[in-house]
């Protein structure tokens, strides 16, 4: 017999900064809001639990009689990221991509599976994984409440957490619900570059950068501007979160060289050292050439407008034979022009190149 109690203490010590538990009912607001979204076309082709909602919204098909769920959260930030290194044009990586925080969330969820096996019971590990909506299974196991982000708020440490769940057979107490912390604060909505956070809780992922990052085709020319330094993912709305502000300093360090990238060596790089180096992001198709489109775009909103090397690779792609690149690096030497005229200013997130 193993207790909710002490799978919590079991999470605790592998690292988790929350643990809860809940039932196997069905998440029947999280499925009829993603119909509804999808319906909407906000989901932008996205697939993740938008592509089976009847499964990713009935944990009891993750394994036979599954009773609970233990739902977990792991820390990934803390900190500043600093400045960009200096010399050379750089684009920022969002905080949860600068290393593999999911595999150390399995590892403290495997401590949890353990204890349920050990015990007698059957467990399944779910984590970045279309098989479970994990933000609505741990605002229902009292792990934190729903952002006005969408984002999951546990108290004391913000959105900064990547979330997971353990099912099992095991029937086990239930945790209460936390109270909404947002109030009328609305900076979130606010500070989306692109006003992706349509109504409180709701994004459109047709205007959302983090998710334009990873969709195959040309980068959309209206949100190019609005990118400006960010190579991968976006933590605006993360950032002006008064609970994720508040979150504790430190409590996960982020490696500040992981958070920039060259953005020269990162054209250059052949294409499989470019997977070997950022395969654990969402490449389309696994094509490095959408890292480089993405590159060229941060390139024109962040370089120096009159840094030789720059212009001279953007040169050679925009006259080369791939129509993708050629039109981003066109693209870039365009808006480098302006800057240089004066007619555009450089893009934020903070500066590209180190000052």
């Amino acid at each position: 017999m193993v207790t909710a109690a002490e799978l919590k203490r079991i999470g605790l010590d592998a690292g988790l900064v929350a643990v809860g538990v809940t039932g196997a009912e069905t998440f029947t607001q999280a499925r009829d809001a993603i119909e509804a979204r999808k319906a909407e076309g906000m989901h932008a082709g996205m697939s993740f639990t938008f592509k089976d909602p009847a499964r990713s919204t009935e944990p009891a098909r993750l394994l036979p009689d599954t009773r609970s769920l233990v739902v977990g959260a792991l820390p990934y930030a803390g900190g500043d990221l600093g400045a960009a290194p200096a010399g050379r044009p750089s684009g920022q990586v969002a905080r949860y991509a600068t290393d593999d925080h999911y595999a150390l969330l399995k590892a403290a969820l495997g401590e949890i599976s353990t204890a349920l096996r050990a015990a007698g019971h059957r467990s399944r590990i779910v984590a970045d994984d279309n098989a479970l909506v994990d933000r609505a299974a741990a605002v229902r196991a009292g792990l934190g409440w729903a952002g006005r982000s969408a984002n999951v708020l546990v108290p004391g440490h913000g959105s900064w957490v990547v979330l997971g769940a353990v099912a099992t057979d095991a029937e086990l107490d239930h945790d209460e619900l936390v109270a909404d912390g947002c109030g009328t604060c609305r900076r979130c909505l606010d500070a989306c570059p692109t006003g992706a956070i349509v109504a409180p809780g709701v994004v459109d992922a047709r205007r959302c950068l983090a998710w334009m990052l990873q969709v195959e085709g040309p980068f959309p020319v209206e949100h190019r501007e609005a990118l400006g330094g960010r190579l991968y993912g976006c933590d605006d709305c993360q950032e002006v979160c008064p609970p994720s502000r508040r979150g504790p300093e430190g409590a996960v360090g982020v490696d500040a060289t992981a958070a920039w990238v060259d953005l020269l060596d990162l054209l250059d790089s052949p294409d499989d050292e470019l997977l070997a180096r950022h395969g654990r992001w969402y490449v389309p198709r696994r094509d490095p050439r959408y890292l480089r489109r993405n590159a060229l775009v941060v390139m024109g909103n962040v370089a120096e407008p009159d840094d030789a090397r720059v212009l001279s690779r953007l040169t050679t792609l925009a006259e080369g034979d791939d129509e993708l690149l050629a039109e981003h690096a066109s693209w870039a030497l365009r808006r480098l022009a302006d800057r240089r005229a004066g007619t555009g200013a450089a893009a934020g997130p903070g500066p590209g190149v180190g000052e």
